[in-house]
């Protein structure tokens, strides 16, 4: 699953783009699924250092999916070994090569038809949402993650775990109270 989008390549609009594939696909093709392993880059958006990644996990993910989430980071310079730049990325290079992307829908359209022989199909979604840059989040929001380092590389691995979540009735907003009687 692709996501295409002109804003910012914000920690939010990655973890806006997991959240609606794994609404879209994920949680039909793994409907007993209570974990997801991501493996990410060390920098940028998902970037093991990006308190706003580990936020939008928690907040986007997590707590609305009740899923267990495990991210594994690759050290700096070594995500070309992610397995997705082999069986994704070379297989839409081959595909829009020498072809000019000068709209979304043609770029949206060589991503839905890039296919191999052994089964890969991509889907592509365009996201129009805008994304502001630069979100800060503080030491105290941190502290309110579920979010525990491995014992293992702690600063590249890491699982963030859904919060207890009250009922809807307790999150009612001032002056929505039911009418007595």
């Amino acid at each position: 699953h692709v996501c295409v989008g002109d804003s910012a390549d914000t920690p939010q609009f990655a973890v806006d783009c997991i959240e609606a594939w794994w609404r879209a696909e994920g949680r039909v093709r793994y409907p007993g699924a209570t974990r997801l392993l991501i493996l990410a880059a060390s920098g940028g958006s998902n970037g093991c250092r990006a308190r706003a990644w580990k936020h939008a996990l928690q907040h986007t993910l997590c707590n609305p999916h009740q899923l267990h989430v495990t991210v594994a980071h690759y050290p700096s310079g070594c995500s070309k070994w992610n397995p997705i730049e082999h069986r994704l990325f070379s297989f839409i290079s081959l595909n829009w090569a020498g072809r000019p992307l000068d709209s979304f829908e043609t770029i949206l359209n060589y991503l839905r038809t890039t296919t191999t022989a052994t089964g890969l199909q991509v889907s592509a979604t365009r996201v129009t949402q805008s994304y502001a840059k630069g979100v800060q989040i503080s030491a105290e929001q941190m502290a309110q993650l579920q979010w525990f380092p491995s014992p293992n590389l702690p600063q590249w691995n890491y699982e963030i775990r859904p919060q207890e979540v009250a009922p809807a009735s307790a999150h009612r907003p001032p002056g929505s109270e039911p009418a007595a009687g």
